[in-house]
């Protein structure tokens, strides 16, 4: 219930301050998902300042919330099931909780944290990971492990596949709307948890489906080019020149 009451007030947020943003929020389901490896929405301006917005505050809070979930779930159900497919979506989902907090650590003092050391932290992380889920995917291959049947796994990928581009969607339009380089970032970076939920659950039903183990660590290997790609993106920095 204390979800429901929660998510109603972000709605009303959203409208409130932006006017027409949540009656085209189902028309933009699939925006949230296409901007993944874009770059992120710029300001009208490029040393435009950022407005103040308390949509923003809410957003980035869900985003911290519902992170702080998914990530916990879904490397809890990795461990348990031996899934290198949900070991990537967990460490991605752990980049974006990063990501999210950067955001409003920066909302609450912009000279705390420049976008471009932050960016270049998480780009960091994001090669790591990639590199700790190819290592554990190959391995899983060379030996032979056999990934369990991970109900709570497909669970936690279905919610965040339903519910990433949605967030993406309103963040996209909010950083668009105030200005905001780094909630824009953070709009795709809920677009590539998208991309991932759906790589992740395809391989997870596939193994519960027909039993076949080496589908999770295949689906796993899916996700580095994307861990990849965004790690990229996101040392390059892409900030305004008055960052």
């Amino acid at each position: 219930m204390s979800i429901l009451l929660f998510r109603k007030r972000i709605v009303n947020v959203c409208r409130n301050k932006s006017p027409g943003l949540w009656d085209n929020i189902s028309k933009g389901y699939m925006s949230g998902l296409v901007q993944i490896g874009s770059q992120p929405a710029k300001p009208t301006s490029a040393c435009a300042p950022v407005q103040r917005s308390q949509a923003v505050i809410w957003l980035q809070t869900v985003t911290l919330a519902w992170m702080l979930i998914e990530c916990g779930v879904s490397l809890y159900a990795a461990v348990h099931a031996h899934s290198p497919s949900l070991l990537a979506f967990g460490s991605d989902s752990l980049v974006e909780l990063l990501s999210a907090a950067v955001v409003l650590l920066r909302y609450g003092s912009p000279k705390s944290i420049s976008e471009q050391k932050a960016a270049r932290i998480a780009g960091a992380l994001l090669f790591v990971l990639a590199f700790v889920v190819a290592s554990t995917a190959v391995l899983s291959l060379v030996l032979h492990w056999r990934p369990e049947t991970s109900y709570l796994g497909m669970m936690i990928t279905v919610v965040a596949l339903v519910a990433m581009p949605v967030l993406a969607t309103l963040k996209r339009r909010e950083a668009r709307r105030t200005n905001n380089l780094a909630l824009a970032a953070d709009a795709v970076q809920s677009a590539t948890c998208a991309y991932l939920a759906m790589i992740t659950f395809a391989g997870l039903a596939t193994n519960a489906a027909f039993h076949i183990p080496w589908i999770d660590s295949v689906a796993a290997l899916l996700a580095i080019p994307i861990l990849l790609k965004e790690g990229h993106s996101a040392w390059q920095g892409h900030t305004c020149a008055c960052c």
